[in-house]
């Protein structure tokens, strides 16, 4: 993740512990020895979801999976996960709110002393669930957006989705529960960001994801329908001028994007010629931050206990928590794509490997450099910096 509103206006967000810390253990310069890290963990609780997203990772379905987890192995599961001491357990899917025992898991996993945010299309939320949600205690409720009114329901497949999740995050908001709207960006709705920026502020949502597309389930099959290079820049500059200004204002949001580190780099380099100084500060929190943390500081597991290096890998298994604690599985160094990515520079190839800017991006999302590829250490086709911007000109 890139936090605009840090890295332009100094703003602080709940997460930027983990974000913007010198423990992190992914970067070999402020890494504790020997420790293995505690990763960001996205539990995809179920499979089923009442939506049908164009870019749904999950592939998710209508029905739930023969294998999902039950509320015992749960239950058993989420004890792993606290006795080693993830940071943040996500409940994602398909759609959590389908699942029948979700408030009790939620329930247990914050006796448990973990840290709760739940992934959800808000269609589901009515008074009751943003009751219970509040009652647990969820850290945040992240809501999807993909466009404003039609535009979202063309990209969620169902007349109505948008109304629905507006109700949703309203419900969230006067119980005072903290709301991040997501957004992933593509040809279809790029266009939307001001009208989210003006939703977000009228709303008083409190913060706001603009997610790359990860080329990853459906989601592999909207890859001739990601932005282009030239969009992708005028979006980040879009991004740029809306955070600044919402700041300037007086209505300060959290603002990241997601899924590309290359914005980091665009980000420093454009302010490199408008303001040095403060391309200097962004430079130092970019370093620290290290770039793409697939497989070290984000993992996921996904119905069935499978667990894999972050929510895009479903067709990679590092494990399965029926068989070994969570844990136990994340601590294996021995594990081929595991140890890869967390030792990563010296195995990247094309312009990754060449790119000077390589400690603050760490070679961004190798997903997409497979699904174009066929190679995880290829170049991420979806970098929009030139040959020149990463200093790689013969």
């Amino acid at each position: 993740m890139i936090s605009f509103s840090r890295l332009l206006c100094d703003a602080l967000g709940p997460m930027d512990n983990l974000r913007y810390s010198h423990s992190r253990a992914h970067n070999p310069a402020t890494a504790e020895p020997n420790r293995v890290p505690r990763p960001v963990l996205v539990w995809n609780c179920t499979r089923q979801c009442n939506l049908g997203c164009m870019h749904c990772y999950a592939s998710a379905d209508t029905t739930r999976s023969a294998g999902e987890m039950d509320t015992a192995t749960a239950r058993q599961f989420i004890s792993g996960v606290a006795e080693f001491s993830v940071p943040v357990l996500m409940f994602s899917g398909g759609e959590p709110l389908l699942r029948k025992d979700l408030f009790e898991l939620a329930s247990f996993a914050k006796e448990e002393g973990l840290r709760l945010v739940i992934s959800t299309n808000g269609t589901l939320i009515t008074d009751e669930a943003a009751r219970k949600i509040s009652e647990i205690g969820f850290a945040e409720i992240g809501i999807s957006l993909d466009g404003i009114g039609e535009k979202n329901d063309y990209f969620r497949g169902r007349n109505g989705a948008y109304d629905d999740a507006l109700r949703g995050i309203r419900r969230c908001l006067e119980r005072g529960i903290r709301v991040s709207l997501r957004l992933t960006m593509t040809h279809f709705n790029h266009q939307e960001i001001p009208s989210i920026f003006r939703l977000v502020e009228e709303e008083g949502i409190n913060r706001v994801c603009f997610y790359h597309l990860a080329y990853a389930g459906r989601g592999d099959r909207l890859q001739k329908e990601d932005i282009s290079y030239a969009d992708t820049r005028a979006v980040i500059d879009t991004i740029y001028r809306e955070t600044i200004d919402i700041y300037q204002r007086g209505h300060p949001k959290e603002v990241l994007t997601v899924a590309n580190h290359a914005d980091g780099i665009y980000l420093y380099l454009k302010l490199k010629e408008q303001d040095p100084d403060r391309a200097e500060k962004v430079l130092a929190l970019l370093e620290t931050n290290g770039g793409n943390n697939s497989g070290q500081m984000i993992s996921a597991v996904d119905d069935l206990g499978n667990v894999h290096p972050d929510q895009f890998w479903w067709h990679y298994t590092l494990g399965n928590v029926k068989d070994r604690k969570f844990g136990d599985i994340w601590s294996d160094n021995s594990e081929p794509l595991l140890r890869g990515l967390r030792d990563r520079k010296q195995l990247l190839k094309g312009r990754c490997a060449r790119c000077q800017y390589l400690g603050i991006c760490n070679g961004n999302l190798r997903i997409r450099a497979e699904a174009v590829f066929g190679d995880v250490w290829a170049e991420d086709p979806a970098c929009y910096l030139t040959d020149k911007e990463i200093g790689i000109c013969s």
